[in-house]
């Protein structure tokens, strides 16, 4: 095999393969040979199929494996000293046909993008505010009384139902006319507004009412984990059976302990502890944006075209799906394609330069997510699927890029803590509202000039 650079620009390595014919046709004949004492074939002693049989029969596939294995071995040897930053794209130059037959050298190009040589920012030079809110008694009450209004209780009522009502209904799914797993079952109950179905499936149920029989139409979200359903359009032809209305009543003791609580108080104080979670979290994520902005603002190195371009098409898809939903930011209303495009392009170069920033620092610390990690977050998600959890975890068990996509928040976040532990943060005392406002825009260095917009801040 003859492996030769053929193009170094920038970032992208394109090598030229070749691959003689003469040596394609060694490794068949010694495939043959090693294979030729156990062939059984009808007509034949076992361990006396003639060659030129073995070949005739078992020739073309033996050739194909050769070949797998010369493109995997080509493109291995190709990435030993360099570190790619994207699947590698091969061209091939050669007839098949030919290189089947023995007629003609195997014949290819590969070309790969590798990562950018930088150096990233002394860590412990950035400095950061994080604000943190106290919790009041009046968020504990108001989280007490959504509580109430949703663990009351039901009782049956009359008329249509309406948000916040529960029905208990059967219903059987199909796609395309056909019926599908997971799809149906009988006596569900659904609370409208609860949001534990997928979109548009308890919207359509307002103003129902007992015996009343229709078909809701719906579509599985895009990243709804079983692929076989992930963004189809599915029709449930649902029966209505009851119609029940939320019990009225203020929370007391007695309704404490119907939920498990030793009394008033003792629900109270969970509530406050996740609430405080919460803020926890939202002032986590304001000081995690901060960081991305100042990084971004301290970097600027060569992006690898391709990554950032798989980047933006698949914030793209996601800005038409929205259009075509209705669904766009209302900040994006009004503007051509062309502004919106140059505006989400950048977002794009912002996302791509922090994640190579987070895994050359990942890199460089050692720093890892374990299987058992992954497992978990895949079991979290799946728990968010009653009655299909098995779906799940079999979708990412025959999904290895499914699997990639939990890895790498994952890994994004253990960086993220190990930076949060180097740099210099200041705590600030904030009210709530402040805390859960949104963020300003960050302001576009002149070395960019990006035009940041929700999108950013809402991904970073």
């Amino acid at each position: 095999m003859q492996l030769t650079e053929s193009r170094s620009e920038g970032l992208l390595r394109v090598y030229d393969v070749v691959v003689p014919a003469a040596e394609l046709q060694q490794k068949l004949n010694a495939k043959i040979a090693e294979v030729q004492p156990q062939v059984r074939i009808n007509g034949f002693r076992p361990g006396k199929v003639p060659v030129s049989h073995i070949r005739k029969v078992y020739g073309p596939g033996m050739m194909q494996d050769i070949i797998n294995e010369a493109v995997q071995s080509s493109t291995k040897e190709g990435l030993a000293s360099l570190r790619p930053a994207s699947e590698p794209a091969l061209d091939l130059k050669s007839d098949m046909t030919k290189v089947m037959a023995g007629g003609e050298d195997l014949k290819f190009e590969l070309s790969l993008e590798v990562m950018p040589e930088f150096e990233p920012t002394d860590l412990k030079s950035i400095k950061i505010t994080r604000p943190t809110a106290a919790v009041s008694d009046e968020q504990v009450n108001e989280a007490l009384n959504e509580l109430a209004k949703a663990q009351r209780g039901f009782e049956d009522k009359s008329g249509a139902a309406a948000d916040g009502d529960q029905l208990v209904i059967d219903f059987l799914g199909r796609i395309d006319g056909e019926a599908f797993d997971g799809g149906a079952a009988n006596d569900a109950e659904v609370v409208i507004g609860a949001n534990r179905f997928i979109p548009g499936f308890e919207e359509q149920l307002v103003g129902a009412k007992a015996g009343d029989e229709r078909t809701l139409k719906v579509s599985f979200p895009d990243d709804y984990p079983a692929a076989g359903l992930a963004g189809k359009a599915a029709e449930f032809e649902t029966k209505i059976k009851t119609v029940r209305g939320p019990k009225q009543g203020e929370p007391d003791d007695e309704w404490a302990k119907q939920l498990g609580f030793d009394n008033l108080a003792a629900i109270k104080d969970a509530l406050k502890e996740r609430i405080e979670n919460d803020h926890k979290q939202q002032s986590r994520a304001k000081a995690k944006r901060q960081l991305f902005d100042q990084l971004d603002e301290t970097h600027d190195f060569e992006l690898p075209p391709r990554m950032v371009e798989a980047e933006f098409n698949q914030i793209w898809r996601q800005i038409e799906q929205d259009r075509e939903q209705g669904r766009l930011d209302p900040s994006d209303e009004g503007k051509t394609d062309d502004d919106l495009k140059a505006e989400y392009r950048e977002i794009a170069e912002r996302r791509v330069r922090l994640g190579l920033l987070l895994a050359e620092i990942g890199r460089r610390h050692k720093l890892e997510v374990s299987d058992e990690e992954v497992g978990r977050a895949i079991a979290a998600q799946a728990r968010n699927f009653p009655g299909q959890e098995q779906q799940v975890f079999e979708a990412y068990r025959r999904n290895p890029q499914l699997v990639a996509q939990v890895r790498a928040p994952l890994y994004e976040e253990k960086v993220v803590d190990y930076m949060m532990e180097l740099i210099d943060v200041t705590n600030q005392t904030v009210t709530k509202d402040e805390l859960f406002a949104d963020d300003e825009p960050p302001t576009a260095t002149p070395a960019k000039k990006a035009k940041k917009t929700k999108a950013a801040k809402a991904e970073d």
